[in-house]
């Protein structure tokens, strides 16, 4: 419960996570434009395997199925989850991540408004410690088509015959030599990436529909892109690439907008007053740059939520808003 005052405005939990589902399509349509219709039976495997999970513990708990089910978190999770996992997935990671995701994650601690840890995030860090292989490599793009307007190269093979995917590094790479991306292209989501994270455009605009319905705070998403802008500008980077130092290219690569609109905003899991919301989004931002910087890991959003989840009890504790009418106590 966030702090006071309270007022009734009439919305609910279904309400509000379908309104989630929606502003999320956006990014799915484009992960498919990019990717390859694939990506869809990548969303569909996740949202089926989180809501037969959600329902098959509730039936364990003796709680209520179907009303449970309807409220449409199981879905918004299972969707969030497919939007972190590479675009050739084999189709047992997204079951498998869904599972985890829907029963240790979120059921182990009570269910929906007790979970510690966003699940969808959660999930995928622990797919990225069960499967590093597939997670970590397979960076597919289309070549032709639709999903290449900008700065399209139409690739053929030795034989002669044209190819539709291509396996390139991550504009996050660190390798040497790694290819380096249009500002254009990474707006757009014409790049390697996970399913519905590559296109900024798409998130824009989803983001920008729950901030009109006020279903998040715009300061969070404001303050953990800016952070990282500020970071990327005063950090010494320990690898030399032509965009270490480039704030543009950091915003619009990897998963910063799907975090800081999507999970960083996630009600359960983030603080509840709006000193803490700052704290918790500044944090995100510092720890996403040192972890692109100086990790061997090139992503720095799925931990670095994680750990400021971690620490959301502790800065609800020391930014709870005095009592009304409560006395400040003496030193």
């Amino acid at each position: 419960m966030s702090a006071s005052p309270h007022i009734y405005d009439g919305e609910n939990i279904p309400r509000i996570m379908w309104t989630v589902v929606l502003s999320l399509i956006p990014a799915g349509i484009a992960g498919a434009f990019i990717f390859g219709y694939y990506c869809l039976s990548v969303i569909f495997l996740c949202c089926i395997a989180s809501v037969g999970t959600e329902a098959f513990i509730l039936l364990l708990r003796k709680q209520p199925v179907l009303s449970t089910i309807k409220d449409g978190s199981a879905v918004v999770m299972g969707i969030l989850l497919a939007y972190t996992l590479p675009p050739s997935v084999p189709w047992y990671i997204p079951v498998v991540g869904s599972f985890f995701a829907i029963a240790i994650v979120k059921h182990s601690f009570g269910g929906l408004g007790n979970n510690i840890w966003n699940p969808a995030l959660a999930a995928r860090a622990f797919l990225q410690v069960a499967y590093p292989a597939v997670i970590n490599s397979d960076w597919r793009i289309l070549q032709h088509g639709i999903g290449n307007l900008v700065h399209s190269i139409t690739k053929v093979d030795p034989e002669g015959k044209l190819v539709d995917a291509v396996t390139r590094a991550t504009p996050l790479a660190k390798e040497a030599g790694a290819e380096t991306y249009y500002l254009t292209q990474l707006f757009m989501g014409n790049v390697p990436g996970c399913v519905g994270e590559t296109s900024v455009i798409a998130l824009l605009l989803g983001g920008a529909y729950l901030i009109y319905k006020r279903y998040i705070k715009w300061y969070v998403p404001a303050f953990y892109i800016g952070t990282v802008f500020v970071m990327v500008i005063v950090l010494p980077p320990r690898m030399v690439t032509p965009w270490a130092n480039n704030p543009l290219y950091h915003i619009f690569s990897g998963g910063l907008f799907l975090g800081a609109f999507f999970m960083a905003t996630d009600m359960v899991t983030s603080p509840l007053t709006k000193r803490g919301l700052i704290i918790f989004a500044v944090g995100t931002g510092v720890l996403t740059a040192l972890i692109r910087f100086y990790s061997g890991y090139p992503e720095g959003v799925c931990y670095s939520i994680l750990l400021m989840n971690t620490a959301t009890p502790l800065i609800d504790r020391y930014t709870k808003p005095k009592l009304y009418g409560a006395r400040a106590k003496k030193g």
